[in-house]
């Protein structure tokens, strides 16, 4: 397994490249969504990319950047495990300049929800996705479906800036008893990562409701009675297009939870 710190090693390695890419694009700290991000990409692609940054453009002021949990030798050993060509660990200074052109979400649909409570949290993870793509040329990438807006803006610059690449939905991938990974779950006590269990209970509760009914204040009213947090931030119903819904039209509608268990904001949703 090849390991790169400069997007100029990297492209030079992707040029000797034959054969179709995935790309993993993460932020570290390496669990078991991840990996299956890495096996579906392994199984699609000739070769295997992932890359390795905690992109600070991304994170508000006073947000986790400084203890974001930073796991690089074993992130690499997972990746070597799991049949990854190359690694792409860059630095700050090596992907962003003191003076340099930015990239914008969109004025509405990136400051709804995530964009509303994390404002500009999008424009950093739009500038150094546009980055990240034109460095590595992916034939495919690879996001988790539990950052649902993430994935929802990305494909509209793919599309909007004309990228010539495919972005591949991945399922979100939970522990046994519905915990949704996430890198941030380690901040959790025992006692808070049970009460964390209340987020995926209620979506689940929500998905059953809507089997028999789709009138949205009704299950968001039972979803409320499950919640065992310290501060809901939003229970959204949204389509396929992060467009606000009335009611669940079952193949375009997404259900999205974001709280805090204690200090830890967790995010959650269900596609029905």
């Amino acid at each position: 397994m090849e390991i790169f710190k400069t997007p100029q090693e990297t492209t030079e390695y992707i040029k000797s490249l034959q054969g179709s890419i995935g790309f993993v694009p993460t932020m570290g700290a390496l669990h078991k969504g991840h990996l299956e991000l890495i096996n579906k990409a392994r199984n699609e692609n000739d070769f295997v990319i992932v890359s390795i940054f905690v992109n600070p453009t991304q994170f508000l002021p006073g947000e986790d950047l400084d203890k974001y949990p930073r796991k690089l030798e074993a992130d690499l050993e997972i990746c070597k495990r799991a049949g990854v060509n190359a690694v792409f660990t860059p630095i700050s200074q090596n992907i962003y300049s003191e003076d340099e052109i930015s990239i914008k979400a969109p004025k509405i649909k990136g400051y709804i929800l995530e964009g509303f409570f994390r404002p500009r949290h999008f424009d950093g993870v739009l500038q150094v996705v546009n980055k990240l793509f034109n460095i590595v040329k992916p034939t495919r990438a690879y996001f988790g479906k539990k950052d649902a807006q993430q994935l929802y803006l990305i494909k509209q610059m793919v599309k909007n800036f004309f990228f010539d690449l495919e972005i591949v939905p991945v399922d979100t991938i939970r522990e046994k008893d519905g915990l949704a990974l996430s890198s941030r779950n380690i901040y959790l006590s025992n006692e808070e990562r049970k009460r964390a269990l209340s987020i995926s209970k209620a979506l689940k509760r929500a998905a059953k409701l809507s089997t028999t009914t789709t009138d949205i204040e009704k299950i968001k009213k039972e979803m409320l009675e499950i919640l065992d947090v310290d501060r809901l931030q939003y229970i959204a119903f949204v389509d396929n297009d992060f467009n606000y819904i009335n009611k669940i039209t079952h193949g375009n509608t997404i259900i999205l939870i974001a709280a805090y268990i204690g200090q830890t904001r967790l995010i959650d949703n269900i596609w029905l």
